[in-house]
C-alpha cells in the first residue's frame, strides 16, 4: 500500500490545515491539500494527504473512512496514480474518398 490518500466528500470550507490536523491524529503528515477550483478558488470537496509510512495510511483509513467531519461522511482510501490521457484523440487523416 501507498502512503498517499485519497479524501472526498469533504465540506467546502476544509482547509489543508484542517486535513493536517484530522490526519495528524493517525501519524505523520507529509503533506495535505483540498484541491480547489483554479477559476474560483473554491474547494473542490477533496483533496490529498501524504502519511509518512504506509501503516500510518491504513491506520488513517481504518479510522476516518466513514466518520462525519463537518457534517458529512468521509471517504478515505489510497490515491490511484494519475493517468495520463496523453492528449486527444484527433481524427483519421486526409485519405478519404467522396
Amino acid at each position: 500500500m501507498g502512503n498517499k490518500l485519497y479524501v472526498g466528500n469533504l465540506g467546502y470550507s476544509a482547509t489543508d490545515a484542517d486535513l493536517q490536523q484530522l490526519f495528524g491524529a493517525h501519524g505523520t503528515v507529509q503533506s495535505a491539500q483540498v484541491i480547489n477550483d483554479r477559476d474560483t478558488g473554491r474547494s473542490k470537496g477533496f483533496g490529498f494527504v501524504e502519511m509518512n509510512t504506509s501503516a500510518e495510511a491504513e491506520a488513517a483509513i481504518a479510522a476516518l473512512n466513514g466518520k462525519e467531519h463537518d457534517g458529512r461522511a468521509l471517504k478515505v482510501n489510497e490515491a490511484k496514480p494519475k493517468t495520463s490521457s496523453g492528449g486527444g484523440g484527433g481524427g483519421g487523416g486526409g485519405s478519404r474518398r467522396y
